[in-house]
């Protein structure tokens, strides 16, 4: 009764026009008309969030367009010549013009692979460990000191490592320790992004394998890890990112060069972040402005294209329906 009852209109004209519903009976027509008031005011609310989401987004993507505008403007100028793809800034002064950036690029490059190939590995196994096997106060310890590393700031990870590597054991500032040093803020968002992604795969997943009696290591490898593998990607692609554009662990443990450098771990070691900052006392130089904006376009060029790459891994590398 009450199925047909919810299904009559109000326009129906079967249905009386008292508001009353006598004992027993069915809802009149003005009952019907209140019964659907609920359901306006939700589409209301409904209007209203949907119009304050979008707002909020294009209040966000403002600066964002801005500051993408102001960098492509004044810096895509350099990045058309082949020299800048090519050359390095040897004997390059800061009001002259040209000179190229691929010592810094290669720079970047190996320095954030060094820090990915230390962090990628920790970050994974400390994750793995906390939502397989994890318990107790271990568990609880570790946890912590992964919420503590990730509130630490750059500057205060790049003295630490000053004071336990050129301090405590008395090596040469390098390419290698500011690796050190940008590893410590990788490992936590690795770590936080991967464990969020292993509590997404369901436990029915989990129950079979051990049903079908395969040891709790193999389903964590086969099964949990191969689900979740795209949102690993794309949390080792936010670590990445968070490390990249860091200029605090260079500024103190490895000195900007202008010439070639691929040696880790003796010398000055080129990044882009200190070739922005190196020109950045004479900005107001016409030449030397164009290579801080350059360099920066360049960084973000070098962004984009790893986001792209750890894309079409973890596309091709997932599990397939």
């Amino acid at each position: 009764m009450s199925a047909i009852t919810d299904e009559r209109r109000p326009d129906d004209p079967s249905v009386p026009d008292d508001a009353s519903t006598p004992p027993g009976g069915r809802p009149g027509r003005d009952a019907l008309r209140q019964m659907g008031s609920p359901h306006r005011a939700r589409n209301v609310k409904d209007v209203i969030a949907r119009v304050v989401m979008w707002f909020c987004f294009f209040l966000a993507m403002v600066p964002l367009v801005w500051i993408l505008w102001t960098v492509i403007s004044k810096g895509a100028h350099l990045l058309g010549s082949m020299q800048w793809w090519t050359g390095n800034q040897r004997n390059i002064n800061s009001d002259d013009a040209g000179g190229g950036a691929r010592h810094a690029i290669e720079g970047t490059l190996q320095m954030v692979g060094m820090t990915a190939l230390i962090a990628v590995p920790i970050g994974i196994f400390t994750a793995v460990y906390l939502v397989e096997y994890g318990r107790g106060r271990l568990a609880k310890a570790i946890s912590f000191t992964v919420d503590i590393l990730s509130g630490v700031p750059s500057i205060v990870a790049a003295l630490f490592i000053y004071a336990v590597w050129v301090t405590t054991f008395g090596l040469s500032r390098s390419g290698f320790a500011a690796a050190l040093a940008l590893v410590l803020l990788m490992i936590p968002v690795v770590v936080r992004s991967t464990e969020e992604m292993l509590k997404l795969v369901p436990n029915e997943l989990r129950e079979a394998a051990y049903a079908l009696g395969v040891p709790k290591w193999v389903t964590v490898v086969k099964v949990v890890l191969r689900t979740a593998f795209s949102g690993i990607i794309t949390g080792v692609l936010l670590g990445i990112a968070r490390v990249m554009g860091e200029t605090a662990p260079l500024l103190i443990l490895a000195p900007y060069t202008k010439n070639f450098q691929r040696d880790l771990f003796n010398g000055n070691f080129p990044t882009l972040p200190m070739m922005i900052n190196q020109d950045r006392g004479d900005f107001a130089l016409a030449t030397a402005a164009e290579r801080m904006w350059a360099a920066a376009l360049t960084l973000i060029i070098l962004v984009l294209l790893l986001n792209i790459i750890g894309r079409v891994i973890a596309y091709f590398g997932s599990v397939k329906k």
